[in-house]
């Protein structure tokens, strides 16, 4: 039986989370935001990644970048490493699963591109690897995290926590921080 109270209390918890994400935020979006913007100043390519749901965030936050957000512009150089299904199954058939990502920075990245890991938990080995990568190869990481941050939180130059344990509450939120970032990208780019 479908109750109305199971809709209610989603979007009671959602309005909750989204109170929790005040004017404290605002600091740490301007500063990726910065950091993305002279990444892209500098012929930098901001690289996207995460597992399900954050997979989705990863292609559908690169599409805002490389097609449009808000105007018609020029694209943006955007590459989401969750997409291309033959190299996704191509690592992981012959690397392991836990290198789908990072074999591909290895292969596209360079010094001075900028990497946004997206996990609701921080511990997705396969990101983890990805944020090692990128500082191996001294490119900028950015974490959207939720539920503390996890292991990757240390392992970020910048991280956006989500204040909750709720996965589908964290993915509401990154998608929020995700389009301000766009807004802001093309603003500081020039191109609003």
């Amino acid at each position: 039986m479908i109750n109305k109270q199971t809709i209610q209390n989603h979007l009671l918890e959602h309005l909750e989370v989204a109170k929790l994400i005040d004017n404290s935020y605002i600091d740490e979006i301007y500063s990726c935001a910065e950091l993305i913007v002279k990444t892209l100043q500098n012929g930098g390519t901001i690289f996207w990644c995460g597992n399900g749901g954050s997979a989705s965030d990863s292609q559908h936050l690169a599409a805002e970048l490389i097609g449009r957000y808000d105007k018609n512009r020029k694209p943006i150089r955007s590459v989401s490493l969750s997409s291309d299904t033959a190299v996704l199954t191509c690592i992981s058939n012959d690397f392991g699963y836990d290198k789908v990502f990072s074999r591909q920075l290895e292969g596209l990245g360079k010094k001075g591109d900028i990497l946004v890991a997206i996990s609701t938990s921080g511990k997705s080995q396969n990101v983890l690897n990805v944020i090692k990568q990128a500082k191996s190869m001294q490119i900028n990481t950015i974490g959207f995290l939720g539920k503390g941050g996890g292991e990757a939180l240390p392992l970020c130059d910048n991280a956006i926590i989500v204040p909750s344990q709720t996965t589908a509450r964290i993915q509401e939120m990154h998608i929020l921080f995700g389009h301000i970032l766009c807004d802001i990208i093309e603003e500081g780019l020039g191109l609003k």
